[in-house]
């Protein structure tokens, strides 16, 4: 069992609180990411999708993950399963920090997440208290003016990072 960290960072103008719509335990925010087999290390070829909402039993007890998946090359079962709790909003003072923000814990076993991809679904507000909702990240950026601010708003240079944690 070894658990990865969903770290996110950006830079961020005149912005703040970078998260899901729903928040960071959003149940209906879709997470895309490749997933690379723990046994041979073959690379999923398309995106797969976790969403806290959707859950599936395990073959054994009563536990419930939220993926489970075969490695097309060697056959190894492996899953996904996400944990609430351990998430927090991208602030601009982590992104100016140039550090990154923990978004949502993963706990996999047979499996690692790789190449997160950004969408749609996301909300962050002005330093002014202008929220701006449904954000599109799917192009690696987000421009708009804040009327109450009176300033330009942008989101640019997002990327993640799958860290190990303990």
């Amino acid at each position: 069992m070894v658990n990865f960290t969903l770290m996110i960072t950006a830079e961020l103008e005149n912005l703040t609180n970078l998260q899901p719509q729903g928040g960071c335990d959003d149940p209906n925010f879709p997470y895309l990411f490749k997933l690379k087999c723990g046994r041979c290390g073959e690379l999923s070829q398309k995106e797969t999708c976790v969403v806290l909402n959707d859950t599936v039993p395990l073959p054994v007890g009563k536990a419930t993950t939220h993926l489970i998946q075969k490695c097309k090359f060697c056959g190894r079962d492996g899953t996904v399963t996400m944990i609430e709790g351990k998430g927090k909003p991208l602030t601009q003072e982590i992104s100016e920090s140039g550090k990154y923000a923990p978004l949502m814990l993963f706990d996999c076993r047979g499996y690692e997440p790789v190449d997160f991809v950004f969408g749609d679904g996301w909300k962050v507000e002005s330093l002014e208290g202008t929220k701006f909702e449904n954000v599109d990240l799917s192009s690696g950026e987000y421009a708009d003016y804040d009327e109450k601010g009176e300033c330009p708003v942008m989101i640019s240079n997002v990327r993640a990072t799958f860290e190990v944690t303990k």
